[in-house]
């Protein structure tokens, strides 16, 4: 019998881990202490490294807004992650506002989707940048952000990544972040 898959993660910046912070900025409010490095860990699977400067927890999930056509293209094209050759990454915490959450879950796919092309978006740039989407509001404790988006891309594929992001932001989604910190990383020393 094969073991479960993780599902609840710890992202660390501090002076430990396998990613270089090579930037972190906010985008929208308020954006993290500095760190020189991240390590991403199975949740309970290390202890917090000497020297850190945050921790951010998030559970991967069922996904919220997708239907079922676009849940089989989003698995038929989406590469694992750990490539050898996905040297860069990104991890970008978002908050939504309260308009978000207000919203039911038929409007929010209105505006995450038919409005925002979100997924649509996503798939343009697959196999190229994988993702990993980690949901905070799940969690027992509260947590700085909603949502912890990993992406890992080969630099060769790195105008690729900033021109989905840009996508993203441009789209009428974006309205309701009312936090987001963009944090830019390499793997190795």
């Amino acid at each position: 019998m094969t073991a479960a898959p993780a599902r609840l993660f710890d992202f660390i910046g501090g002076s430990e881990g396998t990613w270089r912070v090579d930037r972190i900025g906010a985008v929208t409010g308020d954006s993290l202490p500095a760190a020189a490095r991240l390590q991403v860990v199975e949740a309970g699977g290390a202890t917090e490294p000497t020297g850190s400067a945050w921790q951010l927890r998030g559970i991967t999930s069922n996904e919220r807004y997708v239907e079922r056509s676009e849940k089989q293209q989003l698995l038929a094209r989406q590469p694992a992650l750990g490539r050898p050759e996905a040297t860069r990454a990104a991890l970008i915490p978002i908050r939504k506002n309260a308009a978000w959450w207000a919203m039911t879950q038929d409007e929010r796919r209105t505006a995450f989707e038919v409005q925002s092309r979100h997924i649509a978006i996503g798939l343009d740039y697959l196999p190229a940048v994988a993702r990993r989407l980690h949901h905070c509001r799940d969690l027992d404790a509260p947590q700085p952000f909603d949502f912890l988006t990993w992406f890992e891309y080969a630099p060769a594929d790195a105008e690729a990544f900033e021109a989905l992001v840009a996508a993203l932001r441009a789209s009428p989604e974006w309205a309701f972040v009312d936090r987001e910190v963009d944090l830019r990383l390499s793997r190795g020393a």
